[in-house]
């Protein structure tokens, strides 16, 4: 089989989720399939997947109320059940009103609460950011899916690093990394002194620039966390 590309995936993929629906699910998945979810499959999905496996294109969950609501797109494994969202500053900022907005936030709290958790994208980030929109999304469906080949003990320890680095407004201290490993000074030194060489991080200077006693993370790397 030859290469299929996004246009003929993506209507196979339409046309197979249309062919096991009828009635309120079937229409709102020809009529409520937008541009900005057709978008976010383009920019976002199929360049980081390559495929439609377990997604489900409006997808009908009840909220806290047992009303019908159809979600922008699922991503169903069959271990962990993500909802995407792809929001126009339209319709759910500058449009909304005070009980839409309520209603809106109770939905994701009553969804979290049923299992699944909410992915938002804004639509402007989807189609002129989608790299980081990428990169956002694999560090995400990294917390849910295992290696494709073994992992060593030290490369793991690098990308907990660079994630311990994410939760601090400041840059990370080798104290902060003994703390949170229980290993000594010299080894937290020496991990965020490798991760330095490879672009990951970079010292942060202080008084005359002799003594480096903190590391920034380099923004740019946080492909390193697939």
């Amino acid at each position: 089989m030859g290469y299929v590309g996004f246009e003929e995936a993506h209507n196979l993929f339409i046309q197979e989720h249309l062919a096991c629906r009828t009635g309120e699910r079937r229409r709102r998945l020809e009529s409520g399939h937008s541009p900005a979810e057709s978008l976010f499959l383009r920019n976002v999905w199929w360049p980081l997947r390559g495929n439609f496996q377990d997604l489900h294109p409006e997808y009908e969950v009840l909220d806290w109320r047992g009303r019908s609501y159809f979600a922008d797109i699922a991503w169903l494994p069959g271990y962990v059940k993500l909802i995407f969202e792809i929001k126009g500053f339209t319709t759910h900022v500058r449009d909304m009103d005070r009980q839409k907005y309520c209603n809106e936030l109770n939905r994701e709290t009553f969804l979290y609460a049923m299992g699944y958790n909410v992915i938002s994208f804004a639509y402007d980030d989807v189609e002129h950011r989608p790299d980081l929109c990428i990169a956002l999304l694999r560090m995400a469906l990294s917390r849910y899916q295992p290696a494709a080949s073994p992992i060593s003990r030290v490369i793991l320890a690098e990308k907990e690093i660079i994630r311990l680095a994410l939760h601090f407004t400041e840059p990370i201290r080798p104290k902060d990394v003994e703390i949170h490993f229980g290993i000594d000074h010299k080894t937290a030194v020496l991990i965020l002194r490798r991760l330095c060489v490879k672009g990951w991080l970079q010292p942060s200077l202080r008084g005359n620039g002799e003594r480096i006693v903190r590391y920034e993370l380099v923004r740019d790397s946080l492909h390193y966390l697939d």
